[in-house]
C-alpha cells in the first residue's frame, strides 16, 4: 500500500471515526421495515442461485463494513439463529455495533477492528456477507472482493455494490467542487459543513449543482452533506466496471439485489411490440449488456448493487416456467420467511373469515402497486405460516374449501382445482412471496 492510499484511508477512517454511519438511534429496530429485512435475508439470494430454501440457523453472516451496526441488526433479525460477525475500519463505529446488538438482545455477534484487506487474518468462513455502501470507497474493489471471496464458503454469498458514475454525476461535481475549495483537504467536519452550507446558500436557486443536489434535508442532516457533498475516497462505476471487478476477483454474478427494477422490458410502453432491431437484438444480448443498457437509457439506480459467487456453485434446477405435471405434484411450497408475522395471520385469518381479498403486498411492498388473492385461494397461505406443504396438501385443502363448483354445483373436480393452486402459486413465486422447491 503507498502513501497516498495510506493517507486516504486514514482520512476515510477518521470521518467515519468522528460521525459513525448510518445516525440511527441505538433503540431502533429494524422489524417494521419488512423490505430491509427481504433483502438482508439469505433465503432470498440462496432462492435466487439455486430455487432451494435454506435454514439461517447456525449459518455464519460477515456485515464487511459495518459502521454504526444498523446493518448488522438487521441481519441479525432477518435471520434468525444465525451468528453476526462485523469489521470496521473505524474503532468508534465497532463500539457502536456492539452496543446496538447487545440493546436488542442479540448475543451471538462479534465486532473488531479490521480492513477489508485483512479478513483472512479472522480465520472464519462466511455462508453470507454484507458488503453494503463500502466498496467504492476502498481504494482497490477487486482487492476487495478477492478479500472477502478468501474467506467466503464454497456456496457462499456476498452482497456488494458500487456507487453508479452514471446517476451520481452530479455529486462527484460537487465533490469536485469542495475539493477546489479545500474542504476534503483533510477529515471534513463540522467547519467543513458549515463552509458548504454558506457555498451553497449563496448560489442561486437555478444554479444547475444547487438545484440537483441541494434540498431542504440538506439544510438541517450533517450526515446528509458528508454522504454525498464530502464523501472521502469515493468513486463511480458503471456495469460493465463492475462486471469486469468480478472477473478480475474470479466471482460470478447471481443477480442484482432490486433485480425487478432492473427489468429492461419494463422501459418500453409495449414490450410484445417493439421495434424489429430491438426486438431481433435483446434476446441474444448478456445479462451484463441489458443491464448496461438499462443504466444507459434510464440511470436512476445509485447503487450498482448485486449478490455475487464463486463460480460455478449454482445448483443445477427445472426452471419453474419448464415444469412438468410430474415436477408439480412433487413439489414443496414455502411462504417467504419475512412474510410469517403475526400480524399477516390475524389479516389473512380475517380475510377468509369475511370473505373478502388479501393484500399480501401490504405485508411485504416489494412491488409498486396492490397484490391480491381472494379468500378461497389465501387459505392455501395459512399452513404455510407454520411450515412447508406439499403441492398435493394445498390442492386438497382447496378442495376442502371448495367443494363443489359454485355455478354448476358439481363436485370440485381435482384436475380443475390443480390448475388453480398452480396458477396461484406460479404468481405468487414470480412475485417473491413464495418459494417452490422440485423435489421430482
Amino acid at each position: 500500500m503507498n502513501d497516498q492510499t495510506s493517507d486516504l484511508l486514514e482520512k476515510i477512517r477518521q470521518q467515519f471515526e468522528t460521525s459513525p454511519y448510518p445516525r440511527v438511534p441505538l433503540d431502533k429496530s429494524p422489524k417494521s421495515d419488512p423490505n430491509l429485512l427481504y433483502i438482508h435475508n439469505l433465503v432470498t439470494p440462496y432462492y435466487l442461485r439455486n430455487q432451494k430454501v435454506i435454514d439461517t440457523k447456525g449459518k455464519v453472516i460477515l456485515d464487511a463494513g459495518c459502521g454504526s451496526g444498523y446493518k448488522s441488526l438487521i441481519l441479525a433479525e432477518a435471520n434468525p439463529g444465525a451468528k453476526i460477525v462485523g469489521i470496521d475500519l473505524s474503532e468508534e463505529s465497532v463500539k457502536l455495533s456492539r452496543q446496538r446488538l447487545q440493546h436488542h438482545g442479540f448475543e451471538n455477534a462479534e465486532f473488531y477492528t479490521l480492513l477489508i484487506e485483512d479478513l483472512p487474518t479472522l480465520g472464519i468462513e462466511f455462508d453470507y456477507i454484507n458488503n453494503d455502501e463500502v466498496l467504492y470507497l476502498l481504494p482497490d474493489a477487486v482487492l476487495g472482493l478477492q478479500a472477502m471471496k478468501a474467506v467466503l464458503k464454497p456456496e457462499g454469498i456476498i452482497r456488494t455494490n458500487l456507487h453508479s458514475s452514471l446517476q451520481r454525476s452530479i455529486f462527484f461535481r460537487a465533490q469536485e467542487v469542495f475539493k477546489m475549495m479545500g474542504f476534503m483537504d483533510e477529515n471534513p467536519q463540522e467547519m467543513e459543513i458549515g463552509f458548504v452550507r454558506e457555498t451553497m446558500g449563496a448560489m442561486k436557486d437555478q444554479v444547475l449543482l444547487k438545484l440537483q443536489t441541494w434540498n431542504p434535508n440538506s439544510e438541517i442532516e450533517d450526515e446528509r452533506i458528508l454522504a454525498n457533498h464530502l464523501l472521502l475516497g469515493d468513486k463511480g462505476s458503471t456495469i460493465p466496471q463492475m462486471f469486469s471487478a468480478l472477473r478480475a476477483a474470479d466471482l460470478e454474478f447471481i443477480s442484482m439485489v432490486q433485480w425487478r427494477r432492473w427489468d429492461l422490458m419494463d422501459l418500453f410502453n409495449n414490450p410484445d411490440d417493439l421495434p424489429a432491431f430491438l426486438a431481433l437484438a435483446l434476446p441474444e444480448t448478456s445479462v451484463e449488456e441489458q443491464l448496461h443498457l438499462f443504466e444507459l437509457l434510464h440511470p436512476v439506480h445509485r447503487l450498482i448493487d448485486l449478490w455475487c459467487g464463486h463460480i460455478n456453485q449454482a445448483k443445477p434446477f427445472v426452471s419453474i416456467s419448464e415444469w412438468t405435471t410430474c415436477h408439480w405434484q412433487e413439489a414443496q411450497v414455502s411462504l417467504h420467511p419475512q412474510l410469517r408475522t403475526p400480524k399477516l395471520r390475524e389479516d389473512l385469518v380475517a380475510c377468509i373469515s369475511e370473505l373478502r381479498m388479501f393484500e399480501i403486498s401490504q405485508h411485504l411492498p416489494i412491488h409498486e402497486g396492490f397484490v391480491n388473492i381472494d379468500s378461497s385461494s389465501a387459505v392455501c397461505l395459512l399452513p404455510l405460516l407454520d411450515e412447508s406443504q406439499s403441492m398435493m396438501s394445498l390442492v386438497k385443502r382447496w378442495k376442502q374449501v371448495r367443494p363443489v363448483h359454485p355455478v354448476t354445483l358439481e363436485p370440485t373436480d381435482e384436475g380443475e382445482a390443480f390448475e388453480i393452486v398452480k396458477q396461484l402459486l406460479t404468481r405468487l413465486e414470480s412475485l417473491g412471496y413464495v418459494l417452490l422447491e422440485c423435489c421430482a
